[in-house]
């Protein structure tokens, strides 16, 4: 079997939950069933019945932050979320457990690139689980898995700079700012006059009346990762 083949099995990288599956047309079988431990959280892959229990999650009061809510949606919609994110086979969603066996979270590694061994961080947690140390923990415990078992080199991420509370997790865990550019902001008829807007006012641009915003891609290698936590390669 050539290494690109033996990569593409590796269940490290693809883990899969149904028992059968093929590539090229040749059958494959086996279950894997991914679980990945820290302290607090307990970190799996994502299946229907988590995306259920999403519709139990808070709601950010900052309307900034609206677009982290999860959604209203019907049982048919859920389902179709569910196969959005899990059917693609170069993005892997994961759910997020705590000591408790709550789901606090999600969070999928997206545009999986096999040979430059790199992939995009998204991150989502239920806003009544913020601000109790879990996301350091949720990353120090992922990043751990995709550097050494998976084998990835880099891991990249985004984040709007008016979003200061994740921008310090992710510095903290050690990414780096790599880029900075002006998007559209999700929400065109956000209220100017709240205060949550005026407080970060400064991250946006108003230009012809439609709303932008500031976004920093950040990223981090395996090597800086490793020295950061004197973990010997």
């Amino acid at each position: 079997m050539n290494n690109y083949l033996s990569l593409l099995l590796d269940p490290r990288v693809w883990p899969r939950n149904s028992s059968l599956f093929t590539i090229n047309g040749q059958l494959i079988k086996g279950v894997v069933k991914l679980e990945i431990k820290g302290e607090r959280v307990t970190i799996r892959d994502l299946k229907l019945e988590d995306v259920f229990e999403m519709r139990n999650w808070g709601y950010h009061d900052n309307p900034l932050l609206e677009d982290y809510n999860f959604p209203h949606m019907s049982d048919k919609e859920i389902k179709l979320w569910y196969k959005m994110k899990v059917n693609s086979f170069f993005n892997k969603y994961y759910s997020i457990r705590n000591e408790r066996d709550e789901l606090i979270g999600y969070m999928g590694i997206k545009g999986i690139k096999i040979f430059r061994r790199e992939s995009t961080l998204g991150i989502v947690l239920d806003p009544n689980h913020i601000n109790k140390g879990y996301g350091t923990e949720i990353l120090d415990t992922f990043l751990r898995h995709y550097f050494i078992e998976m084998k990835m080199k880099k891991m990249i991420l985004e984040v709007a700079e008016f979003n200061k509370r994740a921008y310090r997790v992710y510095e903290k865990i050690g990414f780096q700012p790599v880029g900075y550019y002006l998007d559209d902001f999700f929400n065109q008829g956000l209220d100017l006059k709240n205060p949550y807007y005026l407080a970060e006012k400064s991250s946006f641009v108003i230009d012809d009346e439609k709303i932008y915003n500031y976004i920093y891609k950040m990223a981090l290698q395996k090597n800086r990762f490793f020295k950061l936590r004197k973990i010997r390669t």
